[in-house]
């Protein structure tokens, strides 16, 4: 049988002929209606200590760092790449339009794809140039961009 008092949910039953009480949860938004059955009252039992025993087996609960995800750049802001290749992509299903993207190999060794924002460009193969990070929402895979105006690329021409 479940007893509320207040907002403390008490067990009584009965043993040996005479009733023994004894406080099961703290349950502060739950009215005594919603609490039928003992299996109800272990749901909104309170997290209890762990004991001895847990401790020794589980050890120190030390929070884990969680690694910052670098991205292609490794952290830095901006690196300079040889382009290996020039190539035209075609982007993800709703748009038409296609990207000039370049294929260039970073000075950490790193080859990654470029995005060339803009219109028109005069890169080629062995171009220098320099790149940051930014991925093209309807290109899957590219991941930075190139800078204009820096090394051999050029900026963009007024019309």
């Amino acid at each position: 049988m479940l007893v509320m008092f207040g907002k403390v949910l008490r067990l009584a039953s009965k043993c040996c002929n005479r009733l023994v009480s004894k406080t099961v949860a703290y349950v502060p938004n739950v009215p005594a209606q919603c609490v039928t059955s003992p299996a109800d009252v272990t749901m909104a039992m309170v997290k209890s200590m762990a004991s001895l025993r847990q401790m020794h087996r589980d050890g120190k609960h030390i929070r884990k760092l969680k690694c910052k995800k670098l991205g292609p750049l490794d952290g830095n802001p901006f690196l300079k790449g040889v382009v290996l290749k020039t190539m035209v992509k075609k982007p993800k299903k709703p748009n038409s339009a296609n990207r000039k993207c370049v294929r260039v190999k970073m000075s950490t060794g790193k080859e990654a794809t470029a995005y060339i924002p803009g219109e028109g460009h005069n890169l080629q193969e062995h171009s220098i140039v320099l790149v940051r990070g930014g991925r093209v929402q309807d290109l899957p895979g590219v991941k930075l961009k190139c800078v204009r105006g820096k090394y051999d690329l050029a900026h963009v021409q007024k019309k």
